[in-house]
């Protein structure tokens, strides 16, 4: 849920093509899975500043973090579909969120429905990339359902796979009550 890796896409449909628009399944440009600074050909002062300094990773941490994005033209305006940035953060503040809200004692029926939410990520992400990356984690670490504070840990958990994929830096799975449900003890958020 975040940019999609270079390195793991095999298909030479699925692989990023210079300039960096990400294919989808289709062949066809995928917005969703494509930075906005990729949507449109670099300029080429652009180009020789990004070939001389960040890598994607440091980039995307630098986006992340807010620093320069509106700036630089890395962001969509309001009136244009998410990028992959966007999505990604729009979908972990949801999932987040969700999760820190979940019961403490789940009926079987919110169990049922929060595995059907999370199952259902894969097969329906706009970012096929993306979707692929989950489906794989999500085989490798089943979700835990039985409580708040299980779910949290485990989402947390599979975010920081993906900063770590990323080259982002990871959270602090001990925090996720601060960031998501109560806010800092300083009462800044209140």
């Amino acid at each position: 849920m975040a940019e999609p890796s270079t390195s793991s896409s095999s298909s030479s449909k699925n692989a990023i093509p210079p300039g960096g628009m990400v294919l989808g399944p289709d062949g066809k440009p995928c917005k969703p899975c494509t930075a906005f600074r990729n949507w449109k050909p670099l300029s080429d002062a652009k180009k020789k500043s990004t070939r001389g300094g960040k890598s994607a990773a440091a980039m995307m941490a630098a986006l992340a973090s807010g620093q320069n994005a509106a700036a630089d033209g890395d962001v969509p305006p309001p009136n244009c579909p998410a990028d992959v940035e966007q999505l990604g953060r729009a979908t972990w503040t949801f999932l987040h969120t969700t999760a820190a809200y979940y019961p403490e004692r789940p009926t079987l029926n919110q169990r049922a429905n929060m595995l059907g939410l999370l199952n259902a990520l894969p097969s329906l992400y706009p970012c096929s990339h993306c979707a692929s990356h989950l489906a794989g984690n999500m085989k490798d670490h089943p979700p835990d359902v039985s409580g708040r504070v299980a779910l949290s840990r485990w989402l947390c958990e599979r975010h920081n796979d993906v900063n770590e994929r990323l080259g982002k830096d990871k959270f602090d799975c001990a925090k996720t009550d601060e960031r998501w449900k109560d806010g800092p003890n300083d009462g800044t958020c209140d």
